[in-house]
């Protein structure tokens, strides 16, 4: 099975469990020895619907680190196991599956499109972290709870609409 589509599976297995764990408020991980990961460090749970044909569903635990230019996303099963690793740079990005399975791409756009089925604005979600209202195009960002660590967005353009929803770690 391909990689993409195993991730894909492994992320709608977890979808109905990690469904009944999405609770709680957070905030970004801070402190005196962590100060230079201010804002730049996160966990929780993330949820991609998809409203395709057939409809898409996704949801994982999540570490997110760095910026929207260099960083590093760990999605992380209902049980605890990494179903993969996506890294980027500028003019670079990489999806590992494990098993030395890596796949590249020219960009960090591209990469989460292929991993979640959507074009996720990973540059916007960055600032939606930090509670800034960023606009992305064709999204519409829900940050009324982003003090209580709740983060809601709609993609109405380019069809199929899109529901994505993070749920930080305290």
């Amino acid at each position: 099975m391909h990689f993409t589509h195993r991730l894909r599976a492994l992320l709608l297995h977890g979808f109905i469990f990690a469904t009944l764990l999405i609770a709680g408020c957070a905030r970004p991980v801070s402190g005196t020895a962590l100060n230079s990961l201010k804002n730049e460090f996160w966990t929780g749970r993330i949820s991609l619907n998809v409203k395709s044909e057939p409809e898409q569903s996704f949801s994982a635990g999540f570490e997110l680190k760095g910026r929207s230019e260099r960083g590093e996303l760990t999605l992380i099963s209902p049980l605890g196991n990494v179903l993969g690793v996506l890294r980027w740079a500028p003019g670079e990005a990489e999806l590992d599956t494990g098993n030395r399975n890596i796949q590249r791409f020219e960009s960090v756009d591209a990469l989460m499109a292929q991993a979640t089925g959507a074009a996720v604005p990973l540059g916007a979600l960055f600032a939606w972290l930090q509670g800034d209202n960023a606009t992305a195009s064709g999204w519409s960002a829900d940050l009324s709870r982003q003090s209580e660590g709740r983060i809601a967005a709609t993609r109405m353009q380019p069809m199929p609409q899109a529901y994505l929803r993070v749920v930080l770690d305290q």
